[in-house]
């Protein structure tokens, strides 16, 4: 299985800056079938990369509102993803999803909650994005829980 890993984030953005922070932690880290790829606050300019790097399974990382206790970590189902707030970018997640969908077998989206949107990562969040560090090196994403609506 060929794995790509993408982080969502804003390096200036309080607890946006997840994304970011997870993409440099694992940079040189992760084995020869994942890849990581930090494309910041606007997604929709890697299509092509992401195209051409052509995985079987994208792993989505974003700071996501799930009304969850700040640092909680969970799968968001393709179902959920329209419904709720997923992210302050350029265009909405779910619209950048489903075009992925036509050439990508397998999409997660995992989302992190955020407490605060502005500063530096607050606590709760850096230990979860430890946390979904090792879990990616260890190839135990099945241990996050999905989120529940």
């Amino acid at each position: 299985m060929k794995y790509l890993i993408v982080c969502i984030g804003n390096d200036e953005g309080g607890d946006d800056a997840v994304g970011p922070f997870i993409a440099e932690n694992l940079k040189n880290k992760l084995s020869s079938d994942f890849d990581v790829l930090n494309v910041g606050i606007a997604p929709e300019n890697y299509t092509g990369v992401i195209k051409e790097k052509n995985p079987e399974i994208l792993i989505i990382i974003d700071a996501v509102d799930m009304q969850l206790k700040p640092g909680e970590i969970r799968i968001i189902p393709p179902e959920n993803i329209g419904i709720m707030h997923v992210s302050t970018h350029g265009i909405p997640l779910s619209v950048y999803i489903k075009y992925l969908q036509q050439y990508i077998q397998e999409i997660i989206l995992i989302g992190i909650q955020p407490e605060c949107m502005v500063g530096k990562i607050r606590e709760p969040v850096e230990k979860a994005a430890n946390m979904l560090i090792k879990l990616l090196l260890n190839k135990q994403i099945s241990n996050v829980k999905t989120l529940d609506t």
